[in-house]
């Protein structure tokens, strides 16, 4: 597995068998949480993310070169604890480790930011992102509070205020408007 100090990672973790690894709201509020404390303890900074029904995606800045790899471990031991014990199950919850990859590019970085908060679109959860509320589209494309996010330099970037930088996220950089109600 390749990780750098600094370097952005998308990461994707996939339920095992492709069943569920999310039940219902609580499951998803609990991840996240636990996300939340993960990687403030691993100091790596969550750009984007996206919980859909049985796998997830993540956009990590890892502070260290073993950041992301602690975090996931972290966040993986504390939570298929609790939803074992929640759904009252046992044994594995994800298929294998967690799969990752550089993202080496500032183009490539905001594309994966947007694939990743249009995922639920992309798979016909919802017609908008601003439906699907389990995703960073409510704080990178709308501008909702979000203690989860840490918004990447090229996100800061896309413009001088919050507001044209929720504007160009949502559009995606081609003049179409993507989300937002």
């Amino acid at each position: 597995r390749i990780a750098a100090a600094g370097i952005p990672m998308h990461i994707t973790q996939r339920g095992h068998n492709r069943s569920d690894t999310f039940l219902d709201e609580f499951d998803r509020a609990l991840y996240l949480g636990f996300l939340l404390e993960a990687s403030r303890r691993e100091r790596c900074a969550i750009h984007a993310y996206v919980l859909m029904s049985n796998h997830t995606h993540l956009l990590v800045t890892p502070s260290t070169a073993t950041g992301a790899s602690r975090m996931m471990q972290h966040l993986g031991r504390r939570y298929v604890r609790s939803f074992n014990q929640r759904h009252h199950r046992s044994g594995t919850l994800w298929e294998d480790r967690f799969h990752s990859s550089i993202v080496d590019s500032s183009a490539y970085l905001l594309a994966c930011s947007r694939y990743i908060d249009l995922n639920p679109v992309r798979a016909f959860m919802v017609q908008q992102p601003d439906e699907h509320e389990w995703s960073s589209y409510a704080r990178l494309g709308l501008g909702r509070p979000d203690d989860l996010i840490t918004p990447h330099p090229e996100y800061l970037a896309l413009g001088n205020s919050p507001a044209a930088q929720q504007r160009e996220y949502g559009e995606g950089g081609d003049g179409e408007h993507h989300g937002g109600k």
